[in-house]
């Protein structure tokens, strides 16, 4: 029976990992991506990100402060008159009722827009609020222009309908839009300061501003109409993002969880890992989200023309986009920044930087050692540390590594033990 090793035996059998940072096969883009091997550096350069993203927010709020929102009828208030585009002499156009309002009231409307396709198409006209009396004479004189068709296929002067909203009602629909805004986010910060730590908390929560933000502003930037639809929508995406956001943390607390206990990677980096770990789920889930909204948009333009529908689809639109963005541009980005503030982060990162310098520095010494002219001793003395000199572990773990199991400096096989050094 072969004799025991000692345990110095032990330490100096056993071989780190070799650098598979040079041996690792190279795979292509999506390779890397499907398989999330940490192959993308996201958190290497939220520098980056949160120079794009400050940028994102800047031109927003520059653009709600000097352009401000198109606000539709529903919070401004105003009249709505509708009639069908089909007349006694024809399809009627945009520009030809915008001539008849211009020329009976004096003053020009705020948008007509043409709803809906086909012989159900309507044109709507949205101005300040009429009085009675100023409402009737565009009535008539929109009927003495074009005789729309009726229900009867007959020109009827009942086919053009009108309703009004005051200011009153306006503002009780901005304030219980406020308030459901308000509503949300509270629920939303109180779901994740007791499903997450601290600095989760506040990453998520920032992310959730984020995002309402720069909706928002591209709505003012683009001058998209905000109705009461848009509201809704943005309620869903803001949970959309909410979503995609927990799912990257949860990958971070799962990768991140005793990390302070092992100096192979630092906090940084297992949350970068956990980020392309979770690429595909992420662009899965907006693909997924993304398809019916683009098939609502289709059907509010090409069947119903634009209104609701297309309100809704606009938002959500914007909302996943900005949404997929933020949950891997900037909520871990920005939880690694936080993480990074705190001495048990801090103390770790150095403690890992020491290693791999450490690892490096022993590595050189090995490379000078084994350049020098032989002597008789020297030469003893080389292959005796050629036997037992360990190769030094890589500067930080190659995507998709595997952990290399020790090998006996004789034979080249596993020798089933395990390496006791102080990692």
């Amino acid at each position: 029976m072969a004799p025991k090793q000692s345990s110095e035996e032990q330490q100096t059998s056993a071989v780190e990992a070799p650098n598979l940072e040079s041996t690792a096969p190279q795979h292509g883009f999506f390779v890397r991506l499907y398989t999330g091997t940490g192959a993308f550096e996201v958190i290497g350069k939220r520098k980056l990100w949160y120079a794009v993203s400050g940028a994102i927010v800047l031109v927003c709020l520059l653009s709600m402060l000097l352009r401000g929102f198109t606000f539709g009828i529903d919070f401004e208030g105003g009249t709505k008159v509708s009639m069908p585009t089909a007349t006694e002499s024809g399809t009627v156009t945009v520009q030809q009722v915008e001539d008849v309002f211009s020329k009976t009231l004096g003053k020009s409307p705020e948008s007509v827009v043409v709803v809906g396709s086909g012989g159900s198409a309507t044109v709507q006209i949205r101005s300040e609020t009429l009085t009675n009396e100023e409402t009737e004479e565009l009535r008539t004189a929109l009927f003495d222009a074009f005789k729309p068709m009726g229900a009867n296929g007959q020109p009827s002067k009942q086919a053009i309908s009108d309703s009004a909203v005051s200011e009153t009602w306006g503002g009780q629909i901005t304030q219980k839009a406020l308030i459901a805004l308000v509503v949300f986010l509270v629920l939303a910060t109180v779901y994740i300061m007791l499903r997450y730590e601290r600095y989760m908390s506040i990453a998520a929560m920032a992310t959730l501003v984020f995002d309402l933000v720069v909706t928002a502003g591209v709505y003012s930037l683009v001058g998209f109409e905000v109705t009461p639809a848009t509201v809704i929508g943005l309620l869903t995406i803001l949970g959309f993002s909410l979503y995609d956001t927990v799912i990257v943390f949860d990958k971070v607390e799962e990768n991140t969880h005793g990390f302070e206990h092992t100096t192979r990677r630092t906090f940084a980096e297992h949350a970068n890992l956990a980020v392309n770990q979770t690429f595909m789920r992420s662009i899965n889930t907006s693909l997924i989200s993304v398809l019916p909204i683009v098939a609502l948009m289709v059907v509010a333009v090409w069947l119903l023309g634009v209104g609701t529908l297309m309100d809704l689809a606009l938002v959500q639109l914007v909302g996943v986009i900005v949404g997929t963005y933020s949950s891997i541009f900037f909520a871990t980005p920005l939880l690694v920044t936080l993480r990074e503030r705190t001495d048990l982060v801090r103390n770790h990162t150095r403690r890992v930087m020491n290693r791999r310098k450490n690892a490096t520095a022993r590595a050189t010494q090995a490379d000078e050692v084994s350049d020098e002219p032989e002597t008789v001793g020297a030469a003893a003395t080389a292959r005796a540390d050629a036997a037992t000199r360990t190769t030094p572990p890589p500067d930080k773990p190659a995507p998709g590594a595997r952990p290399v199991r020790p090998t006996s400096s004789r034979t080249g096989r596993p020798s089933g033990k395990r390496d006791t050094r102080r990692r």
